[in-house]
Parts: structure tokens; sequence; C-alpha cells
């Protein structure tokens, strides 16, 4: 469990204080994927890094299993970090170094053993899907290769917590598919509690469980992703939001016609596979057609969304509606002349 209370962080900025960090709290449950998204500048990687005090917060408090992460000393801070692994945007690896020298590196500095070092390091390799890389150079692998030895290098002092610093952004889309997924199959895994920094909202779709919106330093949102995704409360969220490839219906050529209203369905859970349309459409011979619509598939769920008109008599479309809101099915009028 990672808990944070109330954490302020000022910077120096031209003889100003700058403050990136305004009194932020979360509670991030073991074993989950847990996002924190925002815009440039809102304060995302600031936060990351003082969980484990790279960088150091001014005052508050930041718990760990019950530890007060800020009250360490400098030796009990060490000893900390190898249980909270990182992987980074730029990699960070030592290009002096072959891939399994900068796994055995985090290793030295955990001062494992030296007669156990090769062994984890080839378990490391195997578990990223670069054991045929051994032997070479970070300056031989692609983009993905090399986060795929940050990630190894991260998890080989068996941490219990990895933090990610936008580790895909510098990344193509597939290989950040390939990235997300590998992170999301060791957390099964390993039951490791991944805590993930990015702007892009497609990350946070493909597998995160909760996800904190901060914008300006302060968390204005957090909650489940899948009900951010269906009713996000924040500018940032709804700007985010906005930049995913969806189907949307362009609402300056919504059909008005008397009699036939405009409706927005809102589909949670299971409701999102089951033919609601269809057996509103038996069950009061109301008229339904479809303008729009998605579905999303969250890591815990999926997620729906329709855009339609109803056509038939009152009473048809008003039984209509109430069959679909009965269903758990959130309604929104958009147009009704």
């Amino acid at each position: 469990m990672i808990e944070i209370k109330n954490v302020v962080k000022t910077f120096n900025s031209g003889g100003k204080g700058l403050e990136a960090l305004k009194g932020i709290s979360l509670h991030i449950k073991p074993g989950e994927i847990f996002g924190i998204i925002g815009l440039s500048g809102a304060g995302k990687s600031t936060l990351l890094r003082t969980i484990n005090r790279l960088g150091e917060p001014d005052s508050g408090e930041i718990r760990l299993g019950g530890t007060d992460v800020t009250k360490l000393a400098p030796v009990e801070l060490r000893n900390l970090r190898k249980k909270v692994g990182m992987i980074f945007q730029h990699f960070n690896l030592l290009s002096s170094r072959t891939v399994s020298g900068n796994v055995a590196f985090a290793l030295e500095v955990g001062k494992w053993p030296k007669r156990d070092i090769p062994r984890r390091v080839a378990e490391m390799l195997e578990l990223v899907g670069l054991s045929d890389k051994a032997d070479s150079y970070p300056s031989e692998l692609s983009g993905g290769q090399k986060q795929r030895v940050g990630i190894a290098r991260a998890l080989a002092n068996k941490p219990s917590v990895l933090l990610s610093d936008e580790a895909t952004s510098a990344l193509d889309p597939k290989t950040t598919q390939s990235i997300l997924a590998l992170l999301e199959d060791i957390n099964r895994k390993m039951g490791i509690t991944v805590v993930l920094v990015t702007h892009e909202m497609g990350v946070i779709r493909q597998i995160c469980h909760r996800v904190a919106v901060l914008e300006a330093g302060r968390v204005v949102e957090q909650g489940r992703v899948r009900d951010i995704f269906m009713k996000p409360r924040s500018r940032t969220a709804r700007e985010l939001l906005s930049h995913l490839p969806r189907m949307s219906y362009d609402a300056d050529k919504l059909p008005k016609e008397p009699g036939k209203p405009v409706v927005s369905f809102s589909f949670n859970g299971g409701t999102a596979d089951q033919p609601i349309i269809s057996r509103a459409i038996k069950t009061t011979g109301a008229e339904i057609n479809i303008l729009s619509g998605e579905i999303d598939n969250l890591p815990a769920s999926k997620v729906g969304s329709l855009t339609v008109q109803l056509s038939g008599t009152q009473e048809e479309i008003a039984g209509a509606l109430s069959y679909i809101r009965s269903q758990n099915v959130e309604t929104e009028v958009i147009w009704n002349g």
C-alpha cells in the first residue's frame, strides 16, 4: 500500500518559489496498476519521484507499507529503494555495459552475492524476452528493447513497487502496446504494484485500474478508470479524452425532427455486452436509429456509449427510455424538439 498525504513540493525559479505539488493526497492499493495523468507541467513526474525520494517533498507523508519514507535516514532509504524499482522515459542504460551488465549493475548495487547474479540476470532477461540479447550493447537495441532492459533492471532486486515515469512516451504505438502488455503481465504474475505516470489517456485505458488526474499541482479527479471514462468531471480529463480516436456524431449535424428525440446512452460493465437496444424495440415498439457508438475495453470492464434517435408514439418512446434506464444505463437527452 502507498499512502500519500498532503505532499507539498516547491522549486526555486528565478528567485521565486514555484509550488509544483499543492497538498496532494492519494491512496494506492497493493497489487494495482495506478495511473497518474495530466498535461505537461501538472506535477506528475515530480509526484512520482517523491515516492522513493528521488525528489524531496517539502512537507507531507509518504508511506510504503506503513513506513514513512520522508523520515528515513540515508542508509534506510537505500534499503527501501531496493524494493521500489523505477523505469524512465529515456531508459538511462549504461552504454559501456552489455544488456546483461546493465541488469547485473542493479544487483551489484543491491549487494547480491556474486555467485547469484548470473542466475538472476538470466531470469530477468527471460522474463522480458531478451535472452538472445544478453551480450548486446544498448547502441545495438531498438527503443522497445532498451525499455525492456530498463524493466528487467528495475525488477532485478525483487521490488514490491514499480514506478514508471513516462516509460512509453518515446516509443512508437506498436512498441508501446508491447511494453504495456509486458507491464500488465508482470503485474498479474508477480502481484507488483505499478504506479504509472503518463500524459496519454490511451495508456490509462489499456492497463490501469484506477487513475488520478493532476492539474497545476493538484488532484482534480481520481477513481476507477471506467468511471472517469464515462463521466469525466475535470477539464483536464475531458481534454485528454478528446484526443483519443473515437467515433462521435457531429453535434451540428444532429437530426432535429419534431417528436424524435436524440439521446445518449452510457453503458457500464456487463450492460455493454447486452442486447438492450433490441430488447427495448421488441418490448415497446419504438424505433431506435443508432447515430454513433463505441465500446472501450478497460482492464476491469467494458464501457460503451451510443447516440440514437428515437421515433414512434410518445408512449412508445417513453416506454423505451424507461426500459433502457431500468437496465442501469445512463441516459441523456441531447435534443427534444
